[in-house]
């Protein structure tokens, strides 16, 4: 019995990309990737951010990390809930952008989510930033600190 799986290659360098990874259970994570001269935003278009995906989005945050990506400023706007695989999923993330940039969570979190991240005392170690804008803003004055 095969399953018919679509892997996508390595990211393509375009500013907007939409990405599409495929489970064996045909269920997709969706999210967009804006790459910029000096960081990145990714916008996870998902409700659910669980054990489901968690393990395929580090994945991803490997691929993005080892292709030289400055910095990543993560969307979670969209999602509703995160599990403790999700969590670990950002960990991950802040854990790869500590030695080469900046990882900033971003966008207004929805209550469920935001209330997990301040349990989990998550807000002490990950870089929040209500918007994109204020974000960026964020990043170029680090940069700037860094020089």
């Amino acid at each position: 019995n095969e399953t018919n799986l679509l892997y996508l290659p390595h990211f393509v360098r375009i500013n907007h990309l939409f990405l599409f990874h495929f489970f064996e259970n045909q269920h997709f994570m969706k999210y967009r990737l804006d790459k910029q001269e000096n960081y990145a935003i990714l916008t996870l278009d998902e409700e659910n951010l669980n054990s489901g995906i968690a393990p395929q989005f580090k994945s991803d945050l490997i691929i993005l990390s080892n292709e030289g990506i400055p910095s990543l400023l993560l969307d979670l706007s969209n999602v509703k809930y995160v599990d403790s695989s999700g969590l670990s999923a950002i960990l991950t993330g802040h854990r790869l952008w500590k030695s080469q940039g900046v990882f900033i969570l971003v966008g207004e979190l929805q209550p469920m989510v935001k209330k997990l991240i301040e349990i989990s005392r998550l807000d002490t170690i990950v870089r929040l930033s209500p918007t994109i804008e204020e974000a960026v803003t964020l990043l170029h004055s680090l940069s700037e600190e860094a020089r």
